[in-house]
């Protein structure tokens, strides 16, 4: 059984030493989605929603998380990305985002990408809770990622 990378032999949480892993290209991609009432969903389409404009900020949002993603999650690398794009997609009863990350580094950035799709549902929902207070959050997950000793991974 393979023990776990952060906790060192005598069980101790410790930050892994990535320093003697080669620079690789690094791509991770996450997703989740969010569902609101038809009020909530039209007033974003259509901009009307109190607080302005949802989906921009929600983006903006989700970018800034994934670069401040080692100040939130104990343990994680502060990585020097290369890009971060986060998108939304209408769906029946709500809308799905789906975040990318990627950088050259000795570690991936999967973290950052979920941290980014996290962060723009949770703008989502408080850009919009004043139209629906009852939506929920949910799916977050790994869609896919690439490089590094793993190699590449994709969801089924």
């Amino acid at each position: 059984m393979t023990r776990p990378t952060h906790l060192d032999d005598t069980g101790a949480a410790h930050m892994v030493d990535v320093g003697a892993k080669p620079a690789t290209e690094r791509r991770a991609i996450a997703g989740g989605r969010i569902t609101m009432s038809q009020q909530a969903l039209e007033a974003i389409r259509s901009g009307n929603a109190p607080k302005g404009d949802v989906l921009s900020t929600a983006r903006i949002a989700g970018v800034m998380a994934a670069k401040r993603t080692a100040d939130l999650i104990p343990l994680c690398h502060p990585l020097a990305l290369t890009s971060v794009s986060v998108d939304f997609e209408w769906e029946a009863g709500g809308l799905s985002v789906r975040a990318t990350a990627a950088t050259t580094g000795p570690t991936g950035v999967e973290m950052e990408a979920l941290t980014a799709a996290s962060v723009a549902l949770l703008t989502l929902y408080d850009m919009a809770k004043a139209l629906d207070r009852a939506m929920i959050l949910g799916d977050i997950r790994l869609l896919e990622k690439s490089g590094g000793r793993s190699g590449d991974w994709r969801a089924e």
